[in-house]
């Protein structure tokens, strides 16, 4: 099947654009350490990973005497430390260069003041044409509305937009947007197609 009518790709970040996994369970673990609680249990990860700050704040620390104090806390941290545990995905950049500009690219991510200086921090700022949050639209994902804000902003219709994701989130906001996703290394999921690389896509799309 030709998909020479897509004219947009758009990613989800932890775990497509980057591998945040290290980053985020140290993220976490500091503040949970901090209140002399454990460091994140895998089961504990599945979750933050995933989810938004507010959502994963309120998970780690349910009751709301502590998540204030958490949250407190989290504002004297400097989320600079933790980027050098984050490595850019294999073939992030060429497949960019491969796309811009005859495609136009965005974010939608569940990340929330972090996204902008990661996206500094890396020089990949001026390589997304849009970039979502959930601090840009009414419902996270699993809800569709980040990738609806992008249909919106570029006019177009979901087939002429390539979704890539990675979890069950990605799976349920592309499949209530109606737009074709690409699953990330996670066989797992329901999806159109199924990559290893992001070098995938230039194959997919015959560039």
């Amino acid at each position: 099947m030709s998909l020479k009518h897509i004219k947009l790709v758009a990613f989800d970040c932890d775990g497509v654009l980057f591998d945040t996994e290290r980053a985020n369970r140290f993220y976490y673990s500091r503040i949970l350490q901090h209140f002399g609680r454990p460091a994140v249990t895998d089961a504990q990860f599945s979750f933050v990973h995933m989810h938004t700050l507010d959502e994963s704040m309120a998970f780690l620390f349910p009751d709301k005497k502590s998540l204030q104090a958490a949250y407190a806390f989290r504002k004297t941290m400097d989320y600079r430390e933790y980027l050098r545990y984050l490595k850019v995905e294999p073939d992030l950049v060429p497949l960019l260069e491969k796309l811009r500009p005859q495609i136009k690219t965005a974010i939608a991510t569940n990340r929330t003041d972090t996204m902008d200086r990661l996206l500094a921090d890396f020089r990949l700022d001026g390589d997304f044409d849009l970039v979502v949050t959930c601090s840009d639209v009414e419902r996270p994902k699993p809800e569709p509305d980040a990738l609806l804000k992008i249909l919106d902003h570029f006019d177009l219709a979901p087939h002429e937009v390539l979704y890539i994701g990675d979890s069950r989130l990605d799976e349920l906001a592309a499949q209530a947007a109606r737009m074709p996703l690409v699953a990330y290394r996670n066989r797992e999921l329901t999806a159109e197609y199924h990559i290893r690389r992001l070098g995938e896509i230039e194959h997919l799309l015959e560039l």
